[in-house]
Formats: structure tokens, sequence, C-alpha cells
């Protein structure tokens, strides 16, 4: 077998693999799990390590904080695929902790893609993870109360590792650049505003960030001993223009506004065109999808209820997916309520309830409506009169729910679009009720 140079193995790892973190300092990301205090670090720090899943999206530090935490325990660590691997491998690998276990020594057995073990597959780990021959650290980007067994799930405990911020993700090319591992020792021109264009491409994910930057540094114009990266070779990486885009300028919000004002009306091309222009400039799907269940409700609302139902499912579909992917989702979405009909009579409703409500913050409940658990309250009156509006033939009964000096307010005033004018005869239904049930001072 021809044997490779030092020179020539380093440069064929992955710029990846030769920077993975080897301590929780160099980590990156996920600070609401290994910052100082936090609840795994403290887990760490007094190397009390149970059984867990990490659930998180691709490229975000599962395999990786694994490794740290075997290191920093003092563990031998077991990688292994519940792709290339069958019950057979399971009890190998177990007989193999066990054995370490009882000359004295602690085993971390990760497991990648844990949802992939069927759950035969997933039972052989149970014994094994109940004496203490092993620490189970499985990874998983689906939701583990769906896919790994529940014997399982209740002997682990899981950790959510979400996806790395725009800012995280600079640091890490930045990082990089400098490190010895990465391009330390060249001299990389690149500007920042390349690396974020990088990092928003990423979508989160550090090793696509890791490995766009490897591809744009081979690919640069080399003047000398130094390497250029410009624009057009980071646009020609990524398949990406420029586009003229800020997510944290103004242009951010003038694109979220032209997108939310094309859809409130109905103009179903330009709605796509900037939701195209959003996604296309790098900005994250799911913020995208949380305007849209705000514009469900805000300017579709009553008019057509399942506009909000199809508003979260593109929400989940985006966090499920992500980019590329969820841009048909995203605009399956957009097009529905872009064509809906509007009514902003709850966005009205709640605004002048809120106005009540900030003037008079003291208004007492009924005493009608109130809850009466002990026999005091009953005593001073609590819910007497109160009227059990299942037990009544029409459903309604004859009692007031707002403050007397509230009464009669009305906040909702449905309009007459799509299924609102059935909502809005209920109403008057109601209303034409209560005049003749209370009386006409209403």
């Amino acid at each position: 077998m021809q044997q490779q140079s030092l020179f020539q193995q380093n440069i064929a790892e992955p710029l990846a693999n030769r920077l993975r973190p080897e301590s929780l300092e160099e980590y990156v990301g996920q600070q609401q799990l290994v910052a100082p205090g936090r609840v795994l670090r403290r887990l760490i720090d007094a190397d009390q390590i149970p059984s867990m899943i990490f659930w998180g999206p691709p490229g975000v530090g599962k395999t990786t904080l694994a490794r740290i935490i075997a290191r920093h325990t003092r563990a031998e660590f077991i990688n292994f695929s519940a792709v290339t691997s069958g019950i057979k491998e399971i009890k190998e690998v177990m007989q193999q902790a066990e054995t370490s276990r009882l000359m004295g020594q602690k085993t971390i057995l990760f497991v990648d893609e844990i949802h992939r073990f069927n759950k035969a597959q997933q039972d052989a780990f149970l014994p094994y993870v109940e004496r203490g021959s092993i620490v189970l650290i499985g990874a998983t980007t689906e939701n583990p109360s769906f896919e790994i067994n529940s014997a399982l799930l209740s002997r682990c405990k899981v950790f959510v590792l979400q996806a790395l911020q725009t800012e995280d993700l600079v640091q890490l090319l930045h990082h990089a650049l400098t490190s010895p591992k990465g391009f330390g020792g060249q001299k990389i021109q690149v500007e920042d505003e390349l690396l974020s264009m990088i990092a928003t491409f990423a979508n989160g994910d550090a090793r696509v960030a890791l490995n766009t930057l490897e591809m744009v540094v081979l690919n640069g114009e080399r003047q000398g001993e130094a390497t250029r990266v410009t624009p057009e070779i980071v646009e020609q990486c990524i398949s990406k223009k420029s586009l003229l885009y800020d997510k944290n300028g103004e242009e951010h919000y003038n694109l979220i506004s032209a997108l939310h004002k094309s859809m409130r009306n109905s103009d179903v091309n330009a709605a796509i065109y900037w939701l195209a222009r959003m996604l296309e400039a790098g900005e994250d799907p799911l913020y995208v999808a949380r305007r849209l269940i705000r514009f469900a409700s805000e300017d579709i609302g009553m008019a057509d209820s399942q506009a909000l139902v199809i508003a979260v499912a593109a929400y989940q579909a985006c966090h499920f997916i992500g980019m590329p992917e969820c841009n048909v989702t995203l605009t399956h979405a957009v097009t529905y309520l872009a064509l809906s009909p509007k009514s902003n009579a709850l966005y009205t409703a709640y605004g002048r309830a809120k106005q009540d409500a900030q003037d008079m913050l003291a208004e007492p409940v009924p005493l009608v409506i109130r809850n009466a658990p002990t026999q005091l309250m009953k005593e001073l009156d609590y819910g007497k009169g109160y009227q059990y509006a299942h037990d009544l033939e029409d459903k309604i009964a004859v009692m007031d729910c707002l403050p007397p000096s509230l009464k009669g307010r009305k906040y909702y005033r449905p309009t007459t679009q799509g299924r609102e004018a059935r909502v809005k005869e209920r109403v008057e239904q109601i209303e034409q009720w209560q005049k003749q049930h209370r009386g006409n001072d209403l």
C-alpha cells in the first residue's frame, strides 16, 4: 500500500474535521446547555453524565459535544452508526463495554441517527443502560417522542440543540481562518461581508459553513503567497447572488412589509416575489413562517380560520426540512393567505379590549362567574347564580360576564368576508337572544 505524506493526509481531511473542538471552551453555540451554571454543564463538571438524547438539526454539534463529554469525563468513547449496524454489532459493543465496566472504565456509546434503529435494535440497549454498562448518548434530527421507544426514552434525558446563529457561524469562520488546524498558516484575504454571506447560506449548520469556506478558499485568486476570496467566487460556490439585504437593517423590514402588504392586498404574484427576495437573500425561513402565523390571525382571522392552520403547518414543515426544500412550503402558505378573504376584526377587537383593560385594570370579576373552591367563598356569594350553559336549552345563560362598568361593550365586530359572514349571523343571533331574555339594556 502506498503511504501518504503527513501533508497529503492533512489536506485530505475536511476542514470541519480538522477544526472539531476538543473542549467546551472551544465549542461554539448551545450556550443554553453548556454555559457555566446550565444543567448540562453542571452534569459534565460533576462527572454525573446520564444517558441522554441530543435532538437538533444537522451540523449543530451533536457528535462534537458527545466527544467533548467523553474526553472531559475520561470515558472510553465508542462511535456507533445506526445506518451500518445491527443487533449483532450492538451486542458485541455492549459486551466490550461490560468488560470495561468490570475493570472500572466508563464507556460512552454515541449512536448517531438513533432514530434509524428499529424497535428490536433500540431494545437491545435497554439492559446495558439499566445496569450502567454504558452511558448512551443518542443523536437525532427527528422528534424523539415519535422515533425512540418509550422504554428507552424514559431512561434518557433529552437535550434540545438549536440551529447555530449567524453570529456563531461567523465566529467559527474567523477561527477557521486563524487556527493552525485551519488556514492559520496561510494568507487568506476575505472580507467580513463575505463571511457573513457564507454564514447566512449555511442556515445554522456549522459543517456547511466550514465546507463552503474551504471551497471558496481552494478556488480563491492566488496573488503571490496570498489567496484572495472575491464576491464572485463566493456566489459561484453557493450558487447565490449578493442581494441587497441586511437581516438587521432597514431592507429587512422593507421586504417583510412588502410581503405582508401584498398578501393583505390579495396580490399573490407580488407576495410570492417578495417571499423569494427574502429567502434567496438568506432570510431565516422560520422568521417568515412566524410572520405568516401572525398574518393569518391579524388579516384573515374568522374569515377563514383554516388560514391559521396552514400557517402553523408551514412553520412546522420549515422546522422539519429547512432550506432550500421548505421554499415551496412557504410559497404554498403565502399563496393560500394571499387568496383568502380578509378580515381584521380580531385585530381591532383586541385593540379595543386592550384599551379598556389598560384604562380599567382593577375592574372586579362579577361574583356570578367567580370560582368558589372554599366554603368561605361560597358564603361571600362567589359563583352564586351561575348557570351552566350546557344544561340550558339554548346553551346560553342569562348572566353578565363583563364587569358592570363595561356592560354592553362590543369588541368583536365581525365582517361579511368569507366564513366570517356566518360568524356575523351567529353573533347577531346571540345578541338578539340576549335582548329578548335580559331586556333591551344591552
